[in-house]
């Protein structure tokens, strides 16, 4: 007789649940509710990556990112031995772009590929490179 009670006592606790998850499923699941990509749920609408290229340039040393005319850079210091990338600069009109972002990765992967050590001083390609870490086995990384 025990065995018979916990096994209803198991079974309507899972009904129960049961019953929770459809009673929220029907809550959440109107067709009248609004797309999930609204300007309501936080996600960006209408926003798209960048289509120009991150170019480097030396003579200025940063990498710039022209977009409607308008230009974002990430300033460096290159040494025979390492990178150092110290300051991000996005207009104000083409801010929530991601632009920063891809100067970001624009400077990381020139880090890689030259073999050189990566020291991070901005603060906005620091939280960038510790959001999207990657191992990387051929250079040693800074990013105090």
């Amino acid at each position: 007789m025990l065995v018979r009670e916990r096994w209803w006592r198991v079974k309507d606790n899972q009904d129960a649940r049961d019953r929770k998850l459809d009673e929220a499923l029907e809550e959440t699941f109107p067709a009248s509710d609004a797309p999930a990509n609204t300007v309501e749920t936080g996600t960006r609408v209408g926003v798209e990556s960048p289509l120009a290229v991150v170019t480097d340039n030396r003579e200025a040393s940063q990498f710039e990112l022209v977009v409607d005319g308008q230009t974002a850079f990430l300033t460096y210091r290159r040494t025979p031995r390492s990178l150092e990338l110290l300051h991000t600069e996005v207009p104000p009109a083409l801010r929530g772009r991601h632009l920063s972002d891809a100067l970001a990765q624009a400077g990381i992967d020139a880090a890689r590929s030259e073999r050189l050590q990566l020291v991070i001083i901005c603060p906005s390609v620091r939280a960038y490179y510790r959001k999207h870490r990657r191992r990387d086995t051929t250079s040693k990384q800074n990013v105090s």
